[in-house]
């Protein structure tokens, strides 16, 4: 199993400046890539893959005014190129948007195979550094394993950051058990398991909301370009750091237990990007995470040996009813509690769409196939919205205008 390891480097000035440059000439790479494969895109109809980049590379670094490129290492400019040459294949096949222009006060990332680094006596020597890298090892990496890939980041706070890709041989499956559970997704309650059990939402940005307002009415007031707004910057991305750190921290806990406990997790396949496009309920969605959490749920599954099942999104798991399976027409979400008007047993709504979801859920990993009750038809969308995107990318083939 490959599983990256993070800690947190403290470069010296000489490789701080270096790896400074490094992400720089890579931002650069990337971004007049992506100027030409959009502008031979528009002008020509001509799609550039990634040899065809890689040869304007070698041109570029033979210009006058961009001799600065062979002063870094080349392998972080080709895994840049590699990594825009991925993003345009997901964007044809329609799993992505265009590919955007990378940003400087973002930070940035450089990417280092075996080639562009030597691991000796538990240190890393990246290439064109005489010294090894100050890292904070904050746990060990597992015993007789290398990295096969290094990542060099530095993020908007100005924290520079190390991922070492390692096959781990240590993982192994957990014992197995006996027992299933149905995930409820929601808001007020971040998660309500079919065993009755609610989850309450911690809400981090609600408890940071009027910092972040703070901070940032402060960074507008700042004039553009000056060095009161870069300070005013960071005091911004350190609180909208802080808020992504608890998240995070929080789902990897919750969802460790949960991969523990049980052997099958049952969730919805939600279509998040559609959901907050509800002005409404945007921030809400967004601050509950659900893409984070069933991102961590899948590959947590697969590393010990548990079954996800995700049911199909148009399954109506809130209106069923889950003693006779009588399907109400409407259901607001104002309405927590609700009585059959066929058989007469009272639900909790968030309990009776979980229970229901692990029936579906059994169903589907028992025959394999998607769950839809009889007569519930998908009404406005296509079954296969992945087909969808992709032939009507093919017919169009415009997603988005040059930038200039």
């Amino acid at each position: 199993m490959e599983q990256a390891f993070r800690y947190r480097v403290y470069p010296t000035p000489e490789q701080e400046s270096l790896l400074r440059r490094t992400l720089g000439c890579v931002r650069l790479v990337y971004n007049r890539a992506l100027a030409a494969r959009t502008e031979a895109w528009y002008e020509q109809q001509e799609k550039i893959d990634y040899i065809k980049t890689s040869s304007l590379l070698t041109q570029w670094k033979k210009q006058d005014d961009l001799q600065f490129l062979n002063e870094v290492s080349c392998v972080p400019l080709q895994q840049g190129l590699r990594h825009l040459q991925k993003a345009f294949s997901n964007f044809w096949t329609g799993r992505t948007r265009y590919p955007n222009f990378k940003k400087k006060r973002n930070g940035g990332s450089a990417e280092f195979t075996r080639s562009a680094f030597k691991w000796r006596d538990g240190q890393v020597w990246l290439a064109k550094c005489s010294e090894a890298l100050p890292i904070r090892w904050s746990r060990p990496l597992p015993k007789e394993c290398e990295p096969s890939t290094i990542t060099v980041k530095l993020d908007a706070r100005e924290r520079w950051y190390v991922s070492l890709l390692v096959d781990n041989p240590q993982i192994k499956f957990l014992p197995s058990v006996d027992k299933s559970v149905g995930l409820d997704l929601g808001v007020t309650s971040l998660l309500t398991t079919s065993n009755g059990v609610k989850i309450a939402n911690p809400k981090h940005f609600k408890g940071l909301h009027k910092k972040l307002r703070r901070v940032q009415k402060a960074l507008s007031r700042k004039q553009k370009g000056s060095n009161n707004r870069s300070k005013a910057r960071l005091v911004v991305a350190r609180v909208q750091g802080k808020i992504a750190d608890t998240r995070k921290d929080f789902l990897h806990k919750l969802t460790t237990q949960l991969v523990r406990e049980n052997q099958t997790i049952v969730v919805e396949d939600l279509a998040v990007k559609n959901m907050v496009k509800n002005p409404k309920l945007a921030q809400s969605i967004s601050d509950a995470s659900w893409g984070e959490l069933v991102r961590f749920l899948d590959y947590k599954c697969r590393w010990y040996g548990r079954e996800l099942v995700k049911i199909d999104r148009w399954f109506p798991s809130s209106k069923r009813c889950g003693n006779c399976g009588h399907i109400v027409d409407k259901l607001p979400l104002n309405v927590r509690e609700w009585e059959c008007p066929k058989c007469g047993t009272s639900h909790d709504r968030d309990i009776n769409a979980s229970k229901n979801i692990l029936a579906a859920g059994l169903a589907v990993s028992v025959c394999g196939a998607n769950v839809r009750p009889d007569s519930h038809e998908v009404k406005g969308q296509l079954r296969n919205t992945r087909k969808a995107s992709a032939v009507s990318l093919s017919r169009t083939g415009k997603k988005q205008k040059p930038k200039s």
